[in-house]
């Protein structure tokens, strides 16, 4: 039922696309929309055991939808206001777990078997233009068309995404168009604030000068890690993260590359202590909320984009954060080193479709693998035993096909090696299809 519902739908948004169809003219408000399903599944493969939190060793298949809206609107010169009403439904595989580089962006986790409505985003934008080259602005998800100079501010303030403003890049980041892997689409490492779908509250500020950029934010973190709870407090528990961005051209090729630091303060538990908990109160189990206390965390990172050809482009990323906290929002990893390719068809005449591929290798600290041996559970991670720990290293290649405008089918897979760092388990292969929509 649910995806006959899912096809009804598709085709709803595919045939009233051009009522919302706008040019791109200096807009005062706009409606934007998507829809996205998602079917990703993978055969039995080898596990010799599994515990609370594996990926599932048998033949496995979910789905995940979503439906939304992009409603904005400009109060006055440089301000937008904007609000991304949701429907979501469906299942990561094995509930999200698993696999500490996740393999669907698409996957939330969170799983319901029924449709249920969010509002992922509701924040106010502000640029002050600050002088220079006048650029064009399409219209676009959550921006509206019109101009803005190149040295320029922006400020933005409510619910919304950190990766909506840090770590960006134009070949891997968004799971609706290109890779799946979380630790491909983001730095692995990047412990970044959010709830359990992956927004928070919060502030950032941008400086576009030049061929700099230079951003910093305040996020707050969840009630307790992991959580579907934000702690609203303010400086209670709270994230500060900045980067630095520099722009520049290779011949006629232009390139970014993107520094990034992080600092989480709130309560966490450290893995130490919770194994030396557990010695000491052997009916509590091993569990870093037995432990937690007001601690620091820190991340850095670095992100690089270069364009090869019209048609050929290149990402890297590489980050690492503290090893002796648990993670506390995105993922149990604190080292990853991802990179790969983004191939455009206009070789082969489809220029609107693409092509991807892409590797990471992702690495948890000694005292979280003591962790997960002594039978403690991460955030996506926890086999309940971990005799051969070793690095989870994860391929990703894609095609993306467009069927009609605006609308694309991808087709998706994925080798997963040393799931959740455990060398007695896998390797799985993990294949998906994707259909996108947007108007």
């Amino acid at each position: 039922m649910l995806k006959i519902k899912g096809r009804i739908t598709a085709a709803l948004t595919l045939a009233f696309a051009p009522v919302f169809a706008y040019a791109d003219e200096p807009e005062d408000w706009a409606i934007h929309g998507q829809f996205t399903a998602t079917e990703q599944g993978h055969p039995s493969y080898h596990s010799p055991y599994s515990g609370p939190e594996s990926l599932d060793p048998k033949t496995q298949k979910n789905e995940t939808t979503d439906l939304g809206l992009f409603v904005g609107f400009s109060p006055w010169q440089g301000g937008q206001f904007w609000a991304n009403p949701e429907i979501d439904q469906g299942f990561g595989l094995s509930n999200t777990l698993g696999v500490a580089g996740f393999v669907s962006g698409e996957a939330y986790k969170v799983g319901k078997h029924r449709p249920y409505f969010r509002l992922p985003r509701a924040y106010f934008q502000q640029t002050l233009n600050l002088g220079g080259e006048q650029e064009e602005v399409k219209s676009d998800f959550n921006q509206l068309a019109g101009s803005r100079s190149a040295d320029r501010v922006v400020l933005t303030f409510g619910k919304f995404a950190v990766p909506d403003i840090f770590d960006n890049n134009q070949y891997a980041h968004d799971p609706k168009n290109d890779f799946l892997n979380w630790s491909i689409l983001e730095q692995g490492a990047f412990d970044y604030a959010a709830d359990a779908w992956g927004f928070t509250y919060g502030a950032a500020a941008e400086w576009y000068q030049g061929d700099w950029a230079f951003r910093a934010g305040l996020f707050d973190l969840s009630i307790v890690p992991n959580s579907i709870a934000l702690d609203t407090t303010p400086f209670r528990q709270y994230q500060i993260v900045g980067e630095i961005e520099r722009r520049y051209s290779i011949g006629e090729r232009g390139g970014k590359i993107r520094a990034l630091w992080y600092e989480s303060r709130g309560y966490m538990g450290s893995y130490n202590d919770a194994i030396a908990y557990a010695d000491a109160n052997p009916d509590a189990g091993v569990a870093t909320a037995n432990v937690r206390h007001f601690a620091t965390k820190q991340g850095v990172g670095l992100n690089g984009e270069q364009q090869i050809t019209d048609e050929l482009g290149a990402f890297l990323r590489a980050g690492a954060s503290q090893g002796k906290y648990e993670a506390f929002e995105f993922t149990d990893i604190n080292r990853s080193v991802s990179g790969g390719l983004s191939l455009a068809g206009m070789r082969w005449n489809r220029p609107d479709d693409l092509v991807g591929a892409a590797y990471v290798v992702n690495g948890l600290s000694r005292a979280g693998q003591a962790y997960l041996a002594a039978g403690g559970m991460g955030i996506l991670v926890g086999d309940g035993q971990l005799p051969h720990p070793g690095s989870e290293r994860i391929g990703e290649v894609f095609y993306k096909a467009a069927i009609i405008t605006d609308t694309a089918l991808t087709l998706d897979y994925q080798y997963v090696e040393n799931p959740a760092y455990n060398r007695d388990r896998g390797p799985v292969s993990i294949f998906a299809v994707r259909l996108h929509s947007q108007f």
